[in-house]
């Protein structure tokens, strides 16, 4: 019987442990010279990064069977062609398929199991959700790859979606956040008023607008490729200036705590709030949070809001969906009614 896996080290690939705060695969005997001579080779400090070092030196499986070597070459394949962010989502939610169904066979998952995966997960409904499209997506990579004939729950499981969130910010306590006040001329607060102003105006995901700089700044628009799309539709869009999107931009320069920076949106040092590698903002989301705290303290707003829901007030206060669903540059204009339209549809009586 073999020796049953530390609990740090359940859901990991055969051979890999989590120890003194990194990730190591323990060599098989005579396969050292591919690993620097070494019998336990360190693969990095972070799953995407160990990932990414494990599939340079190894090479796929020829044939998959269980559903643990089918996670192992999706890990190695496909993941590292998305975004950095949805590369750290989708490692941890291999980790737990392979600690659950990582021993079944590849034609023994059944839709019964999905939901049953999902079941007792209650705790953690949307990323048992996340990881479901994971597993999915594996299967459907299995078909094309030759190891199955068929995926075996594609449309035979339909799990409850989560409820869209329906905060919508009142225009009176968009006015108390920007009438907030401060004695620097520079700085956090002054920087989210006039963030807040241009996401109201252009509907832009966070990332976009953290990502904007000097050059996107064109005669004829700010232009934006959507960072969510660049690896797929590569689709741009050039929001056109208005009087208030120019005064939105200009206020966005003024406040810049270092004048010769790129980025719109920048930190002390000049350097933009997005980190490439994690695909986070984790700077960004302290300055975010500080400044909430201060506006529930300092005025008369009660309910705390995100950063999405000024873009859902933006796509809810436009005068039409279609324009809505271009400012949010979503493909399917359903995404926008469901989740970012949130006003309530106002209907005329019969006369």
């Amino acid at each position: 019987m073999p020796k049953p896996r530390n609990k740090e080290n359940k859901g990991l690939p055969k051979r890999w442990q989590h120890t003194h705060g990194a990730y190591y695969y323990q060599v098989p005997p005579g396969l050292e010279a591919g690993w620097d001579g070494k019998k336990k080779f360190r693969l990095g400090a972070s799953l995407p990064e160990a990932y990414k070092v494990w599939a340079s030196r190894m090479e796929c499986p020829v044939k998959s069977n269980t559903v643990a070597e089918l996670l192992d070459r999706y890990a190695i394949e496909v993941v590292p062609t998305k975004a950095a962010r949805t590369q750290v989502e989708n490692n941890r939610a291999i980790a737990n398929l392979r600690a659950t169904f990582g021993n079944e066979a590849l034609a023994d998952i059944k839709p019964q199991m999905v939901y049953m995966y999902v079941d007792k997960r209650k705790d953690t409904k949307v990323a048992a959700h996340r990881a479901v499209d994971v597993l999915s997506h594996a299967f459907t990579k299995a078909v094309e790859w030759g190891y199955i004939d068929r995926h075996p729950f594609k449309g035979e499981v339909r799990l409850e979606g989560e409820p869209p969130r329906t905060r919508y910010i009142e225009d009176w306590e968009l006015i108390e956040c920007l009438a907030l006040s401060t004695k620097r001329k520079k700085g956090s607060i002054l920087m989210l008023q006039a963030y807040m102003r241009l996401k109201l105006l252009t509907g832009l995901r966070r990332g976009d607008l953290l990502r904007l700089t000097e050059s996107d700044l064109r005669d004829d628009g700010i232009h934006v490729t959507p960072h969510k799309t660049s690896h797929s539709t590569g689709k741009k869009i050039i929001i056109e200036w208005s009087e208030e999107v120019r005064a939105a931009v200009n206020s966005a320069k003024a406040v810049r705590p270092v004048n010769i920076a790129p980025w719109l949106f920048c930190t002390r040092k000049g350097t933009g709030y997005i980190n490439e590698a994690k695909g986070t903002a984790s700077g960004w989301d302290s300055v975010w949070q500080r400044f909430m705290v201060r506006v529930l303290e300092e005025t008369k707003v009660v309910e705390v809001f995100t950063e999405h829901d000024l873009r859902a007030k933006c796509a809810s206060d436009a005068e039409t969906l279609e324009h809505a669903r271009s400012l949010l540059a979503h493909a399917d204009s359903r995404v926008t009614d469901r989740i970012y339209r949130r006003k309530p549809e106002r209907v005329k009586p019969l006369r």
